[in-house]
């Protein structure tokens, strides 16, 4: 299996990667000490280090990719380092908005290292946890299909929703709709799409998979209302084995958000958070209590993917970001 694979592989790539910034740095020859230096620019250092730290984040680096990869990182290092340089000679890190974001940058980057803390103690699904969500979300897999979609943004009163609603109902097919819209002089934009079950948003996906080829759904939208409609689909269904390690990470990733959410809101409890200015007065308001907005998964903890089939070949991520039709 794939995922299987990128475990197996990743010691070996981060090993490769060591080996060859080891070499970088030492220029190949035996008789240099070696060294953590992969370059000096001016008086400053870039370590190999430095270089592996980027390379982690690079998803899908093949070993083989790995000695290449390095250089050119490291020519980005060499680019940055020299703006650094620049910058630091112009007093730009002692301009006030700079050290504003790098002061921000610090705290998110603490807080984050905090949720990971927090959730390392989290214990990973069980093997009838997993099935129990496989079963639970047929549509994501049992029944699984490809739909062929096509949406319309319509810009309407509320007034016009009723008369909107009848002439859908009365039209044939989407071209009639259509047409009627533009007669009205009823603004509206429209895409097309075809997206795999995991790429539609979890919280409409089992209307979307009960409704037949042909059908449309709608939905109030900010500026009016969106039409769905429902083109044509293909059953591709996927099996538990198939599934397993993408519903264990979505599990596992979706319990350290909750840990964390947990944990926050001990730490507001057992502190002394007073507002001040505006903020207190909204709290004192009749009727008013400054809410207590705990940071989500995708806050602090890297967001959870929705569970998708591993060997698919599908972007599992993608139903996090919603229809995104385009």
């Amino acid at each position: 299996m794939a995922i299987q694979q990128n475990k197996h592989r990743a010691p070996l790539l981060l090993a490769v990667v060591a080996a060859v910034a080891l070499l970088t740095a030492c220029g190949g020859d035996k008789g240099d000490k070696a060294s953590q230096t992969a370059a000096k620019v001016n008086k400053e250092e870039i370590t190999v280090h430095q270089i592996n730290f980027v390379l982690q984040r690079q998803p899908g680096l093949k070993p083989e990719q790995a000695e290449a990869a390095s250089r050119q990182v490291l020519e980005r290092l060499i680019d940055q380092e020299l703006a650094v340089q620049k910058a630091q000679e112009q007093k730009l890190d002692r301009d006030p908005r700079v050290v504003q974001q790098i002061e921000n940058a610090k705290r998110e980057i603490i807080a984050r290292a905090y949720a990971e803390r927090v959730g390392e103690s989290v214990a990973k699904p069980s093997a009838d946890e997993i099935t129990k969500y496989y079963n639970d979300k047929p549509a994501l897999f049992k029944d699984r299909r490809i739909y062929s979609l096509q949406e319309l943004q319509i810009e309407a009163r509320p007034e016009q929703f009723e008369a909107i609603r009848a002439k859908l109902a009365a039209a044939k097919n989407l071209n009639e709709f259509a047409e009627y819209l533009k007669s009205a002089d009823i603004r509206f934009n429209g895409n097309q799409a075809v997206r795999a079950a995991e790429q539609l948003p979890l919280a409409g996906l089992d209307a979307i998979a009960k409704m037949k080829d042909g059908d449309s759904m709608v939905s109030p939208s900010p500026n009016g209302i969106t039409v769905l409609f429902l083109v044509s689909s293909r059953s591709q269904p996927v099996d538990e084995a198939r599934a397993r390690p993408a519903i264990e990470a979505f599990l596992l990733n979706q319990r350290k958000g909750e840990a964390v959410q947990k944990d926050i809101k001990a730490l507001r409890d057992s502190s002394k958070i007073e507002y001040v200015g505006k903020f207190a007065q909204a709290a004192s308001a009749p009727g008013g209590v400054v809410p207590q907005v705990l940071p989500s998964a995708s806050d602090i903890v890297a967001p959870a993917a929705a569970p998708a089939p591993a060997a698919s070949g599908l972007d599992p991520a993608s139903i996090s970001k919603g229809m995104g039709l385009k």
